[in-house]
């Protein structure tokens, strides 16, 4: 996969201060054609850098909350095209520049954008129009953005910029944004750009106003439950299922309505509420097994490889939530919780133990003795 650059822009921006607040502005220091890139020491590094940003994975659904590459898609209204979308606009004056002025003219309107988020630090941020020859016609737009440190910010002109940028761009990770996204060498969607960011920053998702991010397969899985929660307590208390979604208020006021619906309805509600919040959660003793089977099929049914991870006191098991019911099973055994894990075969890691040469009790035999040690341990604490 080798791009071939029409014109590359860089540009330098600069702060006076470490504070969030401090003034902020940007130079541009040279725009390069196809000749003179093949020429120029950003060649070696950057070419190997958009190889890199296309190669790149990412999924619609994200597999966490806060993953460093996502897809973005272009906002538009219903019944409108994509040239109603700012940012879209933005890009394709870029990607349909004829020459160095109109490239340039793009990346200083884009430039001045970029310099109105809440995330910009000091740093170089390069512009590049590239093809893939070899597949397709039309061109690609990268924006790479990669932080300084404070004695390469120190630049004084275009020479030494070119000749110390490598030294910034290698010392930071960069940021960057393909667009149009190639989820497949040879297949492009124009409705999406690819963006590469620190999964705790925000740099590209403030600059890009209209572009969308779709959610993540732990936030769709908690849609799912929490909708199923709203089907149970709709049938537990014979109430439409909108009247189990209350308003946000403030805690010391009462919910709307809540003089309507059935005793316990609305008490129940709030318990929901504070599991749902949570970030670590109990065993809720709520719904029976067979209820809980019902409910991972209808999540395991859309996303098959969903993974189900919990701790028992300070011993985590880790597998799918398709496992719930078919090899992990969870019960009680005198007042305390037991996880059953069943499987054809063990496993160990480097390290040998004396388990290893274990040859497994019945299950009947192992649940007498925890009978006996949960008869035997009240005495032994007296």
């Amino acid at each position: 996969m080798k791009f071939a650059i029409q014109y590359l822009s860089f540009f330098v921006i600069q702060t006076e201060g470490e504070s969030q607040d401090a003034p902020k502005r940007y130079k541009h220091y040279q725009t390069l054609s196809h000749e003179e890139y093949q020429d120029s020491a950003l060649k070696d590094f950057l070419d190997s850098e958009f190889k890199r940003i296309a190669k790149r994975k990412a999924e619609i659904n994200p597999i966490a909350e806060q993953v460093p590459t996502k897809i973005g898609r272009f906002i538009v209204e219903p019944g409108h095209e994509l040239t109603s979308n700012p940012n879209y606009n933005l890009f394709q004056r870029l990607r349909t520049a004829t020459d160095k002025q109109s490239f340039l003219g793009g990346g200083d309107d884009l430039l001045r954008i970029y310099m109105d988020t809440n995330s910009v630090r000091g740093g170089a941020f390069v512009l590049a129009l590239a093809k893939l020859n070899e597949l397709f016609d039309e061109p690609f737009l990268f924006l790479l953005k990669c932080d300084f440190e404070s004695k390469i910010a120190r630049i004084a002109d275009e020479k030494s910029l070119i000749a110390r940028v490598e030294m910034a761009i290698n010392a930071r990770n960069i940021k960057s944004i393909q667009y149009p996204h190639m989820p497949e060498e040879g297949m492009l969607e124009e409705w999406e750009l690819k963006i590469h960011q620190a999964s705790h920053a925000r740099y590209f998702e403030d600059f890009l106003k209209y572009v969308s991010y779709e959610k993540s397969k732990p936030q769709i899985v908690n849609d799912q439950v929490l909708g199923m929660v709203q089907e149970y307590m709709a049938e537990k208390w014979q109430v439409p299922i909108e009247e189990t979604v209350f308003a946000e208020v403030p805690a010391d006021e009462p919910y709307p309505h809540a003089h309507n619906h059935p005793e316990g309805l609305l008490q129940e509600k709030q318990q929901f509420d504070v599991w749902a919040a949570s970030e670590k959660r109990n065993l809720q003793e709520k719904w029976t097994h067979e209820h809980v089977m019902e409910a991972t099929s209808r999540i395991v049914e859309l996303q098959p490889e969903l993974e189900l991870k919990f701790k028992l006191d300070d011993i985590t098991v880790k597998a799918q939530m398709a496992d719930y019911g078919d090899r992990i099973h969870v019960a009680r055994l005198n007042g305390r919780y037991v996880v059953l894990i069943e499987g054809d075969m063990f496993q160990f890691d480097k390290g040998v133990s004396p388990i290893e040469l274990l040859q497994p009790q019945e299950l009947a035999d192992v649940l007498r003795r925890l009978e006996d040690k949960a008869r035997y341990e009240p005495e032994e604490m007296e």
